[in-house]
């Protein structure tokens, strides 16, 4: 018998064993924490410390102590536009102040400093097969940056200070901050848009630079801004902002740290929701015949998807007890914008949202029947000709980079020390279990 067969014995073995633990011991206690708990992604286990965001059930996130409106509301706006500053956000999530337009405009023209791409990136990039996920070129050209860390240097040349090694990694993160909307931009134009480039505008604004090196619409500036302030940060459990705390925590730099939160990122459980949200809803629309339909017979159309077996994507949340307002911002934007306001997938997005509630509290499964971000951010994005799917999650990275880098400047500034949970055997579960 060979090797594979072997493990499928053993796998076939071991998942029996699994799911009796979960399904009939799931609520034993194994020490502090349930066997569901230990077996299921430590769900709800509170042993991670952030001040950057906060996820409350009814409010949403919390960025700094502010929810969302109250955010947008607070922030400088750029001249002109209604939303703010990516770079005053970021001030906000560091220091927890609300920046003033100098302390702002100082962000501004740092990142504007810093905002060169170097040449062996862009050599990189078009030496990978074109046909290569954005976010497989998009972590590449940030972990091939890591020989600028001034993080790693001063460690690797015995300059390393518990008390000041925050400085570098504050460093770090800005550089690497600053360079990321316009790596984002020259994979999407090389592998989209005939590998044509369209160059900085020095006058920018971050999120209005990031829509002009696409080759987007002034409209979309504001659609950037917003899109990467509402996907900043979630807490510090999910996958990607978890994972960059848990590679920065063994003194690894913001290179390192960064490029393998956005690995996290790129898996289907995690920044793949907006893009198969998006495919649902357009071939429910197409199944439709593409006309929006009434209240009634959308109603239908939902009790049949769910009767057999599919789920309604972008409803439902982890945390989330009410409509998340990161859906609601985007809902807003759309509402506001005349020609989005009547684009047919809006109209189905914006009557599902009014139906699609009733219809899953009356079918009894879902523990939260609200829209989450995902049940929105595709729309906007299609109707201004972003349909390219899979850069999608390019568009969550950079905006998630926001938060992740901040916290970890804030790691390394409380000296947090290395991760390492605890790990127990099946059999260890089974013992406490009682079961022989």
């Amino acid at each position: 018998m060979g090797l594979k067969d072997v493990l499928k014995k053993k796998i076939d073995e071991q998942r029996p064993r699994t799911t009796k633990l979960v399904k009939e011991f799931g609520d034993v206690k194994v020490g502090e924490y349930t066997i569901a708990q230990t077996i299921g992604g430590g769900r709800g286990i509170k042993s991670l410390v952030t001040d950057i965001s906060y996820l409350d059930p009814m409010e949403g996130i919390r960025f700094r102590g502010m929810t969302i409106p109250e955010t947008f509301a607070a922030l400088p706006k750029v001249p002109g536009s209604d939303y703010p500053y990516v770079e005053g956000f970021w001030y906000l999530l560091l220091t927890g102040d609300v920046p003033t337009v100098e302390q702002t405009q100082e962000v501004v023209d740092m990142w504007k400093e810093y905002a060169q791409v170097p040449q062996y990136v862009i050599d990189i990039l078009r030496a990978m097969p074109r046909d290569s996920h954005p976010m497989a070129m998009f972590s590449a050209a940030i972990v091939a940056m890591q020989r600028e860390s001034i993080f790693a240097k001063n460690y690797s040349e015995g300059k390393f200070n518990k008390m000041t090694c925050w400085e570098d990694m504050y460093e770090d993160c800005n550089i690497l901050m600053a360079r990321l909307a316009p790596i984002g931009a020259y994979i999407y134009r090389m592998k989209y848009k005939g590998d044509t480039h369209i160059p900085a505008d020095p006058s920018l604004d971050f999120g209005a630079n990031f829509a002009h090196m696409i080759g987007q619409s002034k409209e979309y500036m504001d659609v950037a801004r917003m899109y990467f302030i509402l996907h900043s940060d979630h807490e510090s459990g999910n996958v990607s902002a978890h994972t960059t705390h848990l590679v920065a925590s063994a003194l690894s730099d913001a290179y390192y740290s960064l490029s393998a939160g956005i690995n996290g990122l790129a898996g289907p459980l995690h920044g793949l929701a907006n893009e198969e949200v998006l495919r649902w809803t357009q071939n429910f629309l197409e199944k439709l015949g593409g006309e929006v339909p009434t209240k009634e017979g959308l109603e239908k159309a939902l009790w049949d998807t769910l009767n057999s077996g599919q789920v309604i994507p972008g409803y439902g949340h982890a945390v989330l007890r009410k409509t998340d307002p990161r859906y609601t911002s985007q809902r807003e934007f759309c509402l506001n914008t005349p020609g989005l306001k009547d684009y047919p997938l809006f109209k189905l997005v914006a009557l599902i949202f009014e139906v699609a509630p009733d219809v899953l509290l009356k079918h009894g499964k879902a523990k939260n029947p609200w829209p989450n971000v995902d049940a929105q951010s595709g729309v906007i994005q299609w109707y201004y000709g972003v349909t390219q799917y899979e850069f999608y999650t390019v568009l969550f990275g950079i905006g998630r980079a926001l938060g992740v880098l901040a916290n970890i400047t804030w790691d390394r500034a409380l000296g947090y020390a290395i991760e390492r949970p605890k790990s127990v055997t099946t059999a260890m579960l089974e013992e406490v279990a009682g079961i022989k």
